[in-house]
């Protein structure tokens, strides 16, 4: 029962962060709100690598859904105040949060049903 009350204050925490970037991306940013919808898949292609095994899934997966990425485009906007890399950095950070928020976390290279937040689908339902 802990457990679960737990989770549930740690992905409303992440979906609270979600919701501040959307409103820096809108308010500070200046972006239309719609390119947050319209684009919130493509971090997913990250997700191909499943299609070689479980190890290179993770791994791809990962890497497009690791904070290390928008952080470093972060640093790279603020030396250089470029707009599209404020764009992007944003959308990537609003995916990640959504994500975890929604209990999707970085995968184990067992499959992509194991995170570092716990199961999801099958294996979640299996736990159960």
């Amino acid at each position: 029962m802990q457990n679960s009350i737990l989770k549930r204050i740690v992905s409303l925490e992440y979906l609270v962060i979600a919701v501040l970037i959307a409103l820096f991306y809108i308010v500070i940013g200046g972006f239309a709100w719609y390119w947050l919808v319209v684009l919130f898949l493509v971090f997913d292609i990250s997700a191909a690598g499943y299609l070689v095994n479980s190890k290179v899934g993770a791994a791809l997966y990962n890497v497009g859904h690791s904070l290390i990425g928008p952080g470093l485009l972060a640093m790279i906007y603020i030396a250089t105040t470029n707009q599209a890399i404020l764009f992007i950095t944003l959308l990537w950070l609003f995916h990640i949060f959504v994500d975890r928020a929604l209990g999707y976390g970085l995968k184990h290279s067992t499959s992509f049903n194991h995170t570092h937040l716990g199961p999801i689908g099958k294996a979640k339902q299996n736990r159960v």
